[in-house]
């Protein structure tokens, strides 16, 4: 190359004069010392870093500066050259470096400085630095690399330089440009390079997003070779995919490439609306008037269809926060940052007062409720009645098998009985085992002997237990007349549970949901709430989820998209169009959930086996979407069915850590287990593609719905199989359970039961006063009666917490009871029972409102007679009791908890309130008796599913107007709880690895008796003066959890369940044996050394 000239009339300025000494360097073909020039391009570099101006007239159009340093570079293999270049360069003078033969001078300094034997790093840096700029302007660039060997020499470089990420970057720039030609690209494939790309891709971080979108860009384009017809046809015309796929789900070393691929796919799966005309409910009930604001009043104020609408505002997985303010449960499994903007920092609000809010006079009607306080016994006989037995009604009562004549339209395992004669029923042999003949339980009529006035009252009524295919809505359980001539019956047994179940009787059940008003209008019983629920006699495992199943789950939703044509898309029952039958093909299953607390609004059929169901609303609500109960028939045997619930909105789930659904079997209730059991396999929850609009949602975003999928195997020919959320526990249920109580009773037992209110459905809500009957009418003892302190009680205010039903069950069980403990317990408090707050959201299937549409546990505050009556007159109770001084002593409400494990509970205090938060506070203001924890920590000993490390005593601002705070400090009373049950199961104690049953379930209500039985010799002024210590004792705890809390919610080390991750590991083995002896035959009701060997808390 001829070295050009500098004409001497342009050194004008330094940077001139140091280009013409560089010229004349150049021009000395013999200079072998390269000192000089280095000095040289040195000064020029420093002069262009550090002056804009002289960098402009370096590369000035005019100038022929680039042309000297190109020449110095060619003869002189130089880095301060390059490096002049890479801090000039840029912008149009590219091109002109290019016209002037740069970049194959460049290509050849590369190949000669890579044949040395230790390369020059920062002369490898600044040529692919410059490479990178010149590549992309140079359209031959691809053919020059690959003519003067470049490309070897860079794969090596890159080889060599994996972790010298100042080194990699330049590297990949110019391997990306490389690649641009198909015939390199080809060649660096052969090399290696696209492994290369792996290990650069695999180790990713946040910190190196530029390095990994080269190097993606660089693999995407060796990928693009002239051989993509071949990825095309092994991909497309051949299952090469759906193999590779199956083989890479379970190797965990893929896992990042399979998340970011399946997280790829979910962000470009389009969003869709459920498969509904409206998120709305189906049913609809009029409200005496629509309240001004609150979520009521806006569903009421939306156009029609806004409610349908996907907008682009929907949260992702980036970002999601599950914003749903949803307990006085506490359920806020949220990331806790943050957290505490929530907790309450006024200390005179924190500081419990006793409001009298209403005049007295006003409150004085409800005097009425409470004759307990006035009631003197003159005209009971107490000495006849000691001896006497509960209701002799009820124990005469001789315990006969259940009849039960099945109308059938075919032959089947029973045509030998005479199709003009009917069979007429009689005490049946013992139950056949399954085997011998299944039941056909199409069109099953559960009746009484014909002469019976029970069947005539069946037939006429509108409380008929009924499963016939050809009346009801899509081929579910519908309501028949009486049977036609011709018809063929077969005399089967129910198994007489009485002994087990001494509060069930069928025909009181039926008597009770007479008396039921629903929305909908039910007809039907469902099987399980007919035959009862005998718990079973093993246990029942937290399972442990497969590996990887949540990500089959989530590709094979994905496919349907891909392969439409493989997609059913069948509605086989529909709640919105019960004036449409679906046509029975004897395809696929049937369906029904129009029985009372069913809930299941729509089926599709998306497979052959495959069905999404989709869950109802609320009444007067859009949401709430998680209770579930449902029928499923026409089955078949031994295969298995998988079921979606697609518009589930809690972004986790139980379901993700061990938790089942329950299932239950009428052929296996027959055969003599009636119960609900725990099952389904390959059960996780996930996000899926449907969503709602933010005005729908209520918030700034949309919301995505979440997937909740099951597998299950029918096991039974001709079966009906019940699932639900949780165990059942219907309104008829509990007024069935109230009457077999009552009757239950003994003369030492005061038990009355009163109307409290009537709700919006025209259902009564039951009040229960339970206490010891007086010794004898004297003054003395009278008045030892009415001066008993109050605990107030309640439950299932949240329909769907069935579990809080249960417990229920077991207190009521327990303080009714003839054992010691009870007596003593009831010589000790007069407890006031609300058993069941929310009626009308129970019976119609609701999951957390009331038919006012609202949440009846956020009403406590200012509850309006007229929409929430019976929250209204509950805390009407309460502010009486306190008018007139005797406020409770205990308040308790029982809920279910959904996303935590055990049994706990949620209390008040000042202290555990103000330590959350940087509030200074003085000793005086933060004094507060620590009795309140004294219940909790009695249980901790006593029950074996309650676990004291997942209590809190923190108030939060947005849990103000539920039950628990508004009676702690409106009403005063310290020791306001809100008891908590799993859904799920225990992480500890005695039940850990064990998911809950109602045999647990009633134990935990049993075992709060007993601890109130223990509360009330430690507060008592004589227990008192012998057990100080205790609160000491208190103290010291208090402190010590104090230095375990990490969120105002829960007192544990961490949460109870971490963020989703396919890794779950479960630990089942561990049990506790020291089981309480509780034996009330070995225990002196006036000395209980079972209560007083423990009555320290130490």
């Amino acid at each position: 190359m001829r070295a050009p000239s500098v004409a001497v009339d342009k050194y004008s300025s330094r940077v001139l004069m140091l280009l013409g000494q560089l010229e004349r360097l150049n021009g000395e073909v013999l200079v072998t010392d390269t000192e000089a020039v280095r000095q040289v391009t040195g000064k020029i570099l420093h002069l262009i870093q550090t002056q804009e101006k002289t960098r402009k007239e370096v590369m000035a159009k005019g100038s022929s500066g680039m042309e000297v340093i190109l020449s110095s570079l060619e003869l002189f293999i130089s880095a301060e050259c390059c490096v002049v270049f890479v801090a000039a360069g840029g912008g149009r003078r590219v091109g002109v470096f290019v016209s002037k033969g740069g970049t194959a001078i460049l290509l050849q300094l590369l190949v000669q400085s890579g044949k040395e034997a230790s390369p020059s790093e920062e002369l490898m840096l600044q040529t692919h630095s410059l490479l990178a700029k010149v590549g992309p302007k140079d359209r031959k660039f691809g053919i020059k690399a690959r003519l003067n060997g470049a490309l070897n020499v860079t794969v090596n470089l890159l080889k060599q330089n994996l972790q010298n990420y100042k080194l990699l970057l330049p590297c990949l720039q110019v391997l990306r440009v490389y690649s641009s030609n198909s015939v390199n690209a080809v060649s660096l494939g052969k090399s290696g390079v696209v492994e290369l790309m792996f290990k650069v891709i695999g180790p990713y971080s946040k910190k190196n997003t530029t390095l990994l979108k080269v190097a993606l860009d660089t693999l995407a384009a060796l990928l693009k070779s002239s051989k993509k017809y071949c990825v095309h046809y092994l991909f497309n015309k051949c299952s090469s995919l759906s193999l590779l796929i199956k083989e890479c789900l379970p190797v965990r070393t893929l896992d990042p490439l399979v998340n970011a691929s399946s997280l790829i796919m979910r962000k470009c799966f389009p969003k869709n609306r459920l498969p509904l005309p409206t998120i709305k409910s189906v049913f609809q009930h009029p409200l005496p008037h629509v309240p001004a604001s609150g979520p009521v009043a806006q569903l009421y104020s939306q156009p029609p269809g806004v409610d349908d609408v996907v907008d682009e505002s929907d949260d992702n997985e980036d970002t999601e926060i599950d914003t749903e303010n949803d307990t006085e449960n506490e359920e806020d499994e949220k990331d806790h940052k943050g957290q505490n903007d929530d907790i309450e920092t006024d200390i005179n609000k924190l500081r419990p007062r006793q409001i009298l809010t209403r005049p007295f006079e006003e409150l004085r009607v409800f005097e009425r409720f409470f004759k307990e306080f006035s009631e003197d016994f003159q005209d009971f006989a107490f000495e006849s009645s000691k001896s006497t037995s509960p209701s002799s009604a009820d124990t005469s009562k001789p315990h006969r098998p259940i009849i039960i004549p099945t109308s059938r339209s075919t032959a089947g395992p029973w045509s030998e009985t005479s199709k003009n004669k009917p069979q007429r029923p009689e005490r049946a042999d013992p139950p056949r085992p399954l085997k011998d003949a299944p039941v056909d339980l199409d069109s099953i009529s559960v009746t009484k002997a014909p002469e019976s006035k029970l069947e005539l009252e069946l037939v006429q009524g509108l409380s008929q237990l009924l499963l016939d295919g050809s009346e009801s809505v899509n081929g579910g359980c519908g309501g028949e007349g009486p049977q036609e001539e011709g018809g063929e019956q077969a005399v089967l047994e129910v198994p007489d549970t009485a002994a087990l179940l001494p509060l069930h009787d069928p025909d009181l059940y039926l008597e009770m949901v007479k008396g039921t008003h629903s929305v909908p209008g039910y007809t039907d019983v469902a099987y399980p709430d007919y035959f009862g629920h005998v718990a079973p006699n093993f246990r029942e495992p937290i399972i442990e989820r497969v590996y990887g199943v949540q990500r089959t789950k989530i590709f094979q939703d994905i496919e349907r998209l891909i392969h439409p044509g493989d997609i059913l898309d069948k509605v086989v029952y529909d709640l919105d169009l019960q004036n449409c039958p679906v046509i029975d093909d004897g395809e696929c299953l049937k369906f029904n959930s129009q029985f009372e607390s069913g809930n299941l609004r729509k089926a599709i059929q998306v497979r052959k086996f495959e069905y999404d169901l989709v869950l109802n609303s609320d009444i007067n609500s859009n949401h709430y979407h998680q209770w579930f109960y449902f029928e499923v028939s026409s089955m078949r045997v031994g295969v298995p069915y998988r079921f979606n619930i697609i518009n589930c909105e809690k972004s986790n789930s139980q379901f993700n850590y061990g938790m089942q659904v329950l299932k239950y079997s009428v052929q296996e209730a027959i055969s003599g287990s009636p119960r609900w059991i725990r099952t389904g396999s390959d059960i996780c929850y996930y996000k899926n593609h449907f969503s709602r609009s933010s005005i729908a949602a209520g918030g700034q975003k949309g919301k995505s719905y979440y997937t909740m999928t099951f597998t299950v195997t029918f096991q039974h020919k001709d079966d009906v199989c019940y699932f639900a959320y949780h165990y059942p526990y219907t309104f008829s249920t509990l007024k069935m359970h109230l009457q077999k109580l009552r009757a239950l009773c003994t003369p030492q037992v005061y038990y009355r039961q009163e109307q409290l209110c009537e709700t919006l459905g025209g259902n009564g809500c039951p009040l229960l006063t339970i206490t010891a009957m007086p010794e004898s009418a004297s003054s003395d003892h009278v008045c030892q009666f009415r001066n008993r302190p109050v605990v107030f009680l309640s439950a299932r205010v949240h329909p769907g917490e069935t579990n809080a039903s249960w417990v229920m069950k077991g207190t009521l069980e327990f303080l009714v009871s003839s054992s010691p403990l009870a007596q003593s317990l009831r010589e000790s408090y007069i407890f006031k029972i609300i058993p069941m707050l929310n009626p009308d959201g129970v019976i119609n299937g609701n999951h957390r409102c009331s038919l006012s549409g609202e949440d009846l546990n956020r009403q406590w505050l200012n509850p309006s007679t007229e929409l929430h009556p019976t929250i209204y007159y509950a805390k009407s109770l309460l502010q009486y009791l306190t008018a007139i001084g005797r406020t409770p002593l205990v308040f308790c409400d029982y809920h279910g908890h959904s996303r935590k494990k055990n049994v706990f509970m949620y209390g008040c205090s000042i202290k555990e309130t103000v330590w959350q938060t940087n509030v200074s506070a003085s000793s005086c203001d933060l004094q507060e008796d620590l009795g309140y924890r004294t219940l909790p920590k009695l249980l901790s000993q006593l029950a074996p599913a309650f676990s004291l490390a997942s209590c809190s005593f923190v108030v939060e601002r947005s849990k103000e107007s539920t039950a628990r705070v508004v009676v702690w400090r409106e009403i005063g009373v310290q020791r306001s709880y809100t008891m908590e049950s799993t859904l799920c199961g225990c992480d500890q104690g005695k039940y850990k690895g064990l998911q809950i049953g109602t045999r647990e379930l009633e134990e935990m209500g049993s075992q709060f008796c007993i601890a109130l039985l223990r509360l009330r010799r430690l507060t008592s002024p004589l227990e008192l003066r012998y057990h100080q210590t205790h609160l000491l004792d208190m103290d010291s705890d208090l402190i010590e959890s104090r230095c375990n809390i990490t969120c105002p919610t829960t007192y544990v080390m961490e949460e109870d369940e971490p963020a989703f991750l396919e890794e779950v590991d479960y630990s089942a083995e561990s049990e506790e044996e020291n089981e309480l002896g509780l034996d009330p035959a070995h225990l002196d009701p006036n000395s209980d050394p079972e209560l007083n060997h423990q009555d320290s808390l130490t």
